[in-house]
């Protein structure tokens, strides 16, 4: 039986950023905006995500070396990147197929919401806030930016690419809360109302591992099946998992 899928992919979300920092600290103060001087592409890890990133990096390696990745995707944004070169520290290099920067994986793009808080939005685009909790934000595009619709169009493409370039291989991609929750909505099959109800029932934690594994015995010729759900490797000084939510750093949560 011909294989098309990867035989494992791990989704990771990228570690605590500064702008995470920010945007928390801008909704605790009920801020209109986001002070942060860096495009979004621009924004690094912060220290806690630094150190989020190393305990997961420890988790991969401590993986047989036959389980762990050997190819690696990751959104361009700075923040993603630095959590993707972290992972890699012990990793076989040698046993690495690819390492590529993928501009489909980068953020959701927010348009004029860039940098605002949801405060800021409801203040400075009333009628947008208005549209935005009518439409729903699987379907709602703010000028200049997308809706959860444009997220998914572009990662079938993805999908495309692994099972093309990657069947067999043991995949890492890192990126961003939304791609993660639209690769969900992918792979398994959702529609709109469960991944929104996913969405409600949590953010995607910092640095936390979905991953999914090649089952032959599923359908007529095999399927991904889930294996982890934002499982988050503990920190070392601390021997419990640190959720940091809430991604979307120079903008109000998607």
């Amino acid at each position: 039986m011909d294989q098309k899928w990867p035989q494992e992919i791990w989704l990771v979300r990228h570690g605590q950023s500064a702008g995470n920092v920010a945007r928390d600290a801008a909704e605790a103060a009920a801020g209109l905006s986001i002070d942060i001087a860096e495009r979004d592409v621009d924004v690094p890890l912060s220290e806690l995500g630094r150190r989020q990133s190393q305990a997961l990096s420890d988790w991969f390696a401590a993986l047989p070396s036959d389980g762990q990745p050997n190819v690696v995707l990751h959104s361009p944004y700075l923040r993603a990147a630095q959590t993707a070169g972290i992972l890699m520290q012990r990793l076989n290099r040698d046993e690495l197929l690819a390492v590529h920067a993928d501009e489909r994986l980068r953020e959701k793009e927010f348009g004029i919401l860039d940098r605002l808080t949801v405060r800021g939005i409801a203040e400075k685009y009333p009628e947008l806030h208005e549209q935005r909790h009518h439409v729903g934000k699987f379907y709602f595009r703010p000028p200049g930016g997308e809706s959860w619709c444009d997220v998914i169009l572009r990662l079938r493409s993805v999908l495309d690419t692994l099972t093309r370039e990657y069947p067999r291989e043991r995949v890492l991609i890192v990126a961003h809360q939304v791609i993660v929750n639209c690769f969900r909505y992918l792979v398994e099959r959702m529609d709109e109302a469960t991944i929104l109800e996913q969405d409600r029932a949590g953010d995607v934690p910092n640095c936390s591992v979905t991953s999914y594994a090649f089952d032959p015995t599923l359908g007529k010729r095999g399927k991904l099946a889930v294996k982890l759900i934002n499982f988050v490797a503990p920190l070392e000084d601390s021997g419990t998992p640190v959720t940091v939510a809430k991604d979307q750093p120079t903008a109000a949560k998607a």
